[in-house]
């Protein structure tokens, strides 16, 4: 039997964005632990925002595990938060979501890194030379000298817990990067978003960086892109059947629910969603075939040989919102459409 740690990962009840927490304990395992053998734990809620001091005890419940090559047997635990009862903690936005494993998502997540209040590479007090060169860039000018190592360790510790990770890239503004997850499952690819989101956070301790997931952190005066976390879907039918008319109609229904989405699509979007940077503006919908001013941005190879067939993008999620609750409030809206 080794002694295995393990890191139990969970959202606390802050709002209108939840933070990760964790703590360890070590358990004895004859080899790496299976989900069904991670025993429930508990915290103290008082002290996250999730109960009173009076009755703090709340309990976690593992439901997606990790390896962690960062510790000797180490492991990863997502957990949802319940209640002493057994049933859900009104924070657990996990446990309400619609999961359709035939629909499979793609969450890409940006970020700035932050050192001493500001993006890395901007000079104190001022600004860097205007966005142009830092998309995709590469050299000292354009990436700095921390950012790249960071974006590669992540990656790695990524690739080593298991995640479908599948890429990486400087963003538009200085100090702003990117990564993408993929899974099939709206619940499987919400947990490798927020587990991945962990272990960068988790990495930018040794560096004295801080992640800012805010969509607009140089406010919305400035001319430099905010954050955004597209979210790049499809199911079954919409990658094996799909056509002309069914997409008309799913974009419908994706118009007469604007608000519904705008809701769990991450806080303070209207300073991100201006109709400016590559974006729609907050109030209206509408798509495109490679229009990254669109709510929607239709893919060229969605409409080949008028198909209409495959994945859609959704530009209006921002790198701070929930990816249980966006996922969820697109497959209930693509719900709404019949596939007969």
């Amino acid at each position: 039997m080794a002694k295995y740690k393990l890191e139990y990962i969970w959202l606390d009840g802050y709002t209108p964005t939840p933070n990760l927490r964790g703590k360890t304990q070590i358990k004895e395992f004859a080899s790496f632990p299976k989900l069904e053998e991670l025993p429930l734990w508990g915290f103290d809620g008082s002290s996250t925002r999730q109960a009173p001091g009076d009755k703090s005890d709340c309990v976690l419940k593992p439901v997606a595990v990790y390896p962690d090559s960062t510790r000797k047997n180490g492991v990863l635990v997502m957990c949802e938060v319940m209640l002493p009862d057994g049933t859900p903690h009104p924070s657990n936005s996990r446990a309400t979501i619609i999961d359709d494993p035939g629909a499979w998502f793609g969450f890409e997540q940006e970020y700035f890194l932050y050192q001493d209040g500001r993006p890395l590479g901007f000079p104190e007090g001022g600004f860097p030379e205007p966005q142009g060169p830092y998309y995709t860039g590469v050299g000292y000018k354009n990436v700095g000298d921390i950012a790249r190592q960071i974006v590669e360790e992540h990656l790695d510790l990524c690739l080593d817990a298991g995640i479908n990770h599948e890429g990486i890239n400087a963003e538009v503004a200085k100090g702003q990067w990117e990564f993408q997850i993929f899974g099939k499952g709206s619940k499987k690819c919400a947990d490798d978003v927020w587990m991945a989101r962990y272990l960068l956070q988790r990495l930018c301790e040794k560096y004295a960086v801080d992640v800012e997931y805010h969509c607009k952190p140089l406010g919305v005066d400035r001319d430099w892109n905010g954050s955004g976390m597209h979210c790049n879907f499809s199911t079954e039918y919409l990658r094996t059947v799909g056509g002309k008319d069914y997409f008309e109609k799913l974009m419908a229904a994706f118009a007469k629910n604007v608000n519904e989405h705008i809701a769990v699509y991450g806080p303070d979007n209207h300073l991100r969603l201006t109709g400016l940077h590559e974006t729609a503006a907050i109030d209206q919908f509408g798509y495109g075939v490679a229009d990254r001013s669109k709510s929607i941005r239709v893919p060229h190879s969605f409409v080949k040989d008028n198909a209409y067939k495959g994945y859609l993008e959704d530009r209006r999620p921002n790198s701070q919102g929930d990816p249980y609750q966006i996922a969820s409030r697109v497959l209930k809206t693509i719900a709404e459409v019949p596939t007969a």
